[in-house]
């Protein structure tokens, strides 16, 4: 079985040789959404491939980058793409840039994903707070040897979306003028997309958008012991009653749209973190 950590350890030197200090956020974008990343200054970039034992983003959509730089006050790590279980990558592989986070110190983790909408009080480019999350992938990243130093082996998943992070985004998303709705995400292993009698499944079980990514992430950075906050951009609503097929095009062009409102109340809340 391979060891992460110490490959974790070596991509964190590998970044902390560049840098001048050490960031406090991590960032986590999804599809469409790298220019949600609010602007930074003193940027450090880094393409993935560059980066020892990290893994490539095979998506449209997903640059497959991280930028190190200050936002307000604060450093930030942003990894500007992800990683899917659908691409063939294995649980740790996806939660990997998390772990090199911790090694860097990182205690804030911030999750942004595209989303199909269930909730039909959304519109195509809303964003939601995720309030908590359904795991229906069938993977978990911390089965397996525990690694201690990491985290415990079972992790309290109780308060797993930080309240007061998500009361800080509630409150600078309405100063900056974006109605910042709540919900339930569900994440699926995909990559086809939902039937509509799996549209009437996840209504059932609470699901108020639903997405193939964040929660291995969120997992992994609630192991690590990081306050955590994920916000979903709503890219189209699913009635499963009206079924209309969806493409990746057009998901991307509405994570696009959004990108700068979802940019605007990143900066609000990491300036205040």
């Amino acid at each position: 079985m391979i060891r992460y950590k110490p490959l974790a350890e070596e991509t964190a030197r590998h970044i902390r040789r560049k840098l001048s200090g050490l960031p406090e956020v991590g960032l986590i974008t999804g599809t469409g959404l790298g220019a949600g990343v609010p602007e930074m200054s003193a940027t450090v970039d880094f393409d993935y491939r560059d980066l020892p034992h990290f893994s490539r983003s095979t998506v449209a959509g997903h640059p497959g980058r991280l930028s190190v730089g200050r936002v307000a006050d604060r450093l930030v790590m942003a990894c500007k793409g992800r990683f899917h279980l659908y691409e063939g990558y294995d649980p740790l592989e996806v939660t990997f840039p998390i772990r090199v986070m911790q090694e860097l110190g990182v205690s804030r983790l911030i999750v942004t994903n595209a989303a199909g909408g269930l909730n039909p009080d959304f519109a195509p480019g809303d964003i939601m707070q995720i309030r908590d999350h359904i795991n229906l992938t069938g993977a978990n990243p911390l089965c397996g040897p525990n690694e201690n130093r990491w985290g415990p082996r079972f992790p309290d998943m109780s308060r797993v979306y930080d309240g007061e992070l998500g009361a800080l985004a509630q409150r600078k998303a309405t100063a900056t003028g974006v109605t910042l709705r709540q919900g339930v995400y569900t994440g699926l292993r995909g990559p086809s997309l939902e039937t509509p009698a799996e549209v009437r499944f996840l209504k059932i079980i609470g699901t108020d958008a639903v997405g193939f990514s964040t929660v291995m992430e969120t997992i992994a950075g609630v192991h690590a012991g990081m306050r955590v906050l994920g916000l979903s951009t709503i890219t189209n609503v699913n009635d499963p009653d009206r079924p209309a097929p969806a493409t990746l095009e057009e998901i991307v062009a509405v994570a696009n749209a959004a990108a700068p409102r979802l940019a605007a109340v990143l900066e609000a809340v990491i300036a205040e973190i």
